[in-house]
């Protein structure tokens, strides 16, 4: 994709639910579409790359003896950096555990994404439609809280398997995921057959999918691969990366960082102020930042990844574009 970011999608979801299918008609989609995809895997057992996905010229990188977000999350940066280096795939999927809390996954991919141009579009959560109504009736243990946060975190859910539960359940199943994410369109399906260019590539507000609650959004979109001006994505976007053209004023980004939304929970980067003669890494979470003198390589680009729940990321580009003196959209924006 030369110099443009290269797109990362992320499947959540719990073992079962269906994260597989939706990947292997991800992969056929793209390859209809000319594109080259790669996917990163993640726990031994839940699929058998060679015999599921869509032959053996995928290329993958499977994440071994654990979840991407504990034991082996140091993995992902170089597992991905591997495939883009040796593949240069057009775009890559991480599916990960069942055991995975979506957010720190998003933060995996956001240490990756300092030091590969890396850009996440969707954390899409597949739902097994009848097994959320039973975590719900119980409501207690782990399972329950992680799948809450499954769908909390998501950009897009399908809610599978609705062929299995009556037409009440269906609609119980909705309103749940309603009440948990108010601002993901939802998508029922059975086998996860959706509409897969309108999942991935068009505006949300008027496809034609069903909508938690698009009340809250700024109604200003980003379509897959071009720049639409003044246009940029939806308000639930979780994960925003922002490469910089040009160096920052150190106090006017400390007041930009002071002003960040309580939404954005996480923040990291690589910048270079136009005022200290030093590159520094940047670190904020918990409304706290924190700056480090970085001894990097003058190859690595100045960027900062943005991680939180239900953010405008319109909003935080046109405030750093304005620190930046770009008046013109980031071309390596995807």
């Amino acid at each position: 994709m030369n110099n443009e970011a290269t797109p990362i999608y992320i499947l959540s979801g719990f073992l079962g639910s269906g994260k597989t299918t939706l990947l292997t008609r991800l992969i056929s989609f793209w390859k209809r579409e000319g594109l080259k995809p790669a996917i990163v895997m993640n726990e031994i057992g839940e699929v058998n790359i060679d015999g599921m996905i869509a032959g053996s010229d995928i290329p993958a990188a499977e994440m071994l003896g654990g979840c991407i977000c504990c034991s082996i999350r140091a993995d992902l940066a170089s597992g991905l950096a591997r495939l883009i280096k040796n593949e240069k795939p057009d775009v890559i999927v991480i599916e990960a555990t069942g055991a995975a809390n979506p957010m720190e996954i998003l933060d995996a991919t956001a240490e990756a994404a300092l030091y590969l141009k890396i850009q996440v579009k969707q954390l899409i959560t597949v739902v097994d439609t009848a097994h959320l109504l039973h975590l719900h009736r119980e409501q207690k243990g782990k399972t329950y809280r992680l799948m809450q946060e499954q769908i909390r975190c998501a950009s897009a859910l399908i809610l599978n398997k609705m062929d299995r539960v009556s037409a009440e359940a269906l609609q119980e199943a909705k309103d749940i995921v309603t009440k948990w994410n108010g601002f993901a369109p939802m998508l029922p399906a059975v086998r996860c057959e959706v509409d897969l260019g309108r999942l991935l590539h068009e505006d949300h507000e008027h496809d034609g999918f069903e909508h938690t609650d698009l009340r809250n959004n700024d109604h200003r979109h980003d379509h897959h691969g071009h720049d639409h001006g003044s246009h940029a994505s939806h308000g639930h976007v979780m994960s925003y990366t922002h490469y910089l053209k040009a160096p920052l004023d150190s106090r006017e980004f400390e007041a930009f960082v002071a002003d960040l939304p309580r939404e954005v929970y996480r923040a990291k980067g690589i910048l270079t102020f136009s005022d200290t003669a030093s590159r520094f890494l940047f670190q904020y979470a918990f409304r706290e930042s924190d700056f480090t003198k970085a001894n990097v390589q003058e190859s690595l680009e100045d960027v900062i990844v943005f991680i939180g729940e239900h953010f405008s990321r319109s909003e935080l580009q046109d405030k750093l574009e304005r620190l930046e003196g770009a008046p013109n959209r980031q071309q390596s924006r995807v």
